[in-house]
C-alpha cells in the first residue's frame, strides 16, 4: 500500500509503502473498546478510602432513651445520618487492573491505526521539527494541515523541543512509538506519524 508523505507546509514530498499487516488490519470494534476499558482502568489508582461506621471514632452509646423523647429512636451516633458518623458502603482501596492479551492488544492497536487511514484521518510526514521552540510553528503546522480537532503526534524518539513547542496548545498531543496506545489514537481526531515513527512501528509489530 502507498501512501502520500507530506512536509509540515503540507506540501507532498514523496510517497511511503505501508505493509498491510499493519495498516490493512480489519477493523475489530469490540476489541478497540476492550483495549480502551482496560486501559482506562489501569490508570485507576484504587487509593479512594473512607470510614464506615465501625471505623469512625466514638462509642456506640445511645444517645437518647428510646421513646418519649420526641426524636426518632437511635442506637448510636456513628450511624450515616449523623454528623461524624460512618459511610454507608464506604469504598475502600482496590486494584481496578483489567489483564488483556498481548496479542489482543497487539491488534486492537493496529486495527485503530487502519481505520485512521481508512477515514484519511493518519497523515505521515517526513519529519516533524520545530526550530524555536514555540507554540508558533506548531500553529502553523496545524494551520496548514486545517487541523480543527485534536491530533496526536507520533515521533520515534522524545524530542524536548517538540514537547516543548505543544504542551500550551490545546488539542494537541505527542507521544513515541513505544508509548503508543489504542486510548490515545482512538480519542484523538487526527494522528500524524513520522517517516521514522512508520518505520519504528513496522520493527516493533511486522511479524
Amino acid at each position: 500500500m502507498k501512501a502520500k508523505v507530506y512536509n509540515m507546509q503540507n506540501e507532498e514530498v514523496g510517497s511511503i509503502t505501508l505493509k498491510d499487516e499493519l495498516f490493512k488490519v480489519e477493523y475489530n470494534e469490540p476489541l478497540i473498546h476492550e483495549a480502551v476499558v482496560a486501559y482506562n482502568a489501569n490508570n485507576r489508582q484504587g487509593t479512594k478510602s473512607a470510614l464506615t461506621r465501625s471505623e469512625v471514632r466514638g462509642h456506640a452509646k445511645k444517645p437518647w432513651k428510646q421513646k418519649h423523647t420526641g426524636h426518632a429512636r437511635q442506637g448510636s451516633t456513628k450511624g450515616p445520618q449523623f454528623v461524624g458518623g460512618g459511610v454507608v458502603f464506604a469504598p475502600k482501596p482496590r486494584d481496578f487492573s483489567k489483564k488483556i492479551n498481548k496479542v489482543a492488544k497487539r491488534f486492537a492497536l493496529l486495527s485503530a491505526l487502519s481505520q485512521k487511514l481508512a477515514q484519511k484521518e493518519l497523515v505521515i510526514l517526513d519529519e516533524f521539527k520545530v526550530e524555536s521552540q514555540k507554540t508558533k510553528e506548531v500553529k502553523q503546522f496545524r494551520a496548514a494541515f486545517g487541523f480543527k480537532s485534536s491530533a496526536l503526534i507520533v515521533l520515534d524518539n522524545k524530542d524536548d523541543a517538540v514537547l516543548k513547542a505543544t504542551r500550551n496548545i490545546q488539542k494537541t498531543d505527542v507521544t513515541t512509538i513505544n508509548l503508543l496506545n489504542v486510548y490515545d489514537v482512538v480519542s484523538n481526531k487526527q494522528v500524524v506519524l513520522t517517516k521514522s515513527a512508520v518505520k519504528k512501528l513496522e520493527e516493533a509489530y511486522a511479524e
